[in-house]
């Protein structure tokens, strides 16, 4: 795997080593002596996926508080997204910044966010699959979100009318 650490520190954008031949390729998703020696948290004892029939489909921007943090390894495996973190670490240099990185499933690109960011995400193309691991267990009365069109972030979403569900249509602004 190849580690590339973002602008907002911890947060890293991981591409597979391919060791191809003529039937296809074979790369690591996840080794946690690779994670480790980049200071990345190693147990993940939950995964999660998604499926959003619908392009345009925006899910989060969630995080969890607390003591339920989460850091989290998302990849699509079938179709496209815009990845979306927010830092709102209070005592990070970055801290209210954001970035986006598009994962396919033809990118086979993963994205390690670390605990204390907002996550979410917006489909690219129809049937999305998405697959996260996550470093903590869901704890629904520790869940929190933010609106995904927040104007403090300002985001760059490809659409101005998401599909969004009820509970991610009321999420707040982010009060800083």
């Amino acid at each position: 795997m190849i580690f590339t650490e973002t602008k907002l520190k911890g947060a890293f954008v991981i591409d597979l080593e391919k060791r191809s031949d003529e039937r296809g390729f074979f790369a690591r998703t996840y080794c946690a002596d690779e994670f480790a020696k980049h200071g990345l948290k190693t147990n993940m004892p939950q995964s999660n996926m998604s499926l959003s029939k619908q392009k345009h489909t925006i899910r989060g921007m969630h995080f969890q508080v607390d003591g339920a943090e989460e850091a989290k390894l998302i990849r699509c495996t079938k179709g496209s997204i815009l990845d979306v973190i927010i830092d709102i670490r209070k005592d990070s240099a970055t801290y209210c910044e954001h970035i986006s990185v598009e994962l396919t499933e033809e990118n086979h690109r993963m994205l390690y966010v670390p605990e204390g960011f907002a996550h979410g995400f917006i489909t690219l193309t129809e049937n999305v699959e998405v697959s996260y691991q996550v470093s903590q267990f869901y704890s629904p009365g520790k869940e929190k979100g933010i609106r995904w069109n927040d104007p403090l972030f300002g985001i760059n979403w490809p659409t101005s009318n998401p599909i969004i569900s009820d509970k991610d249509g009321v999420h707040p602004d982010f009060i800083k």
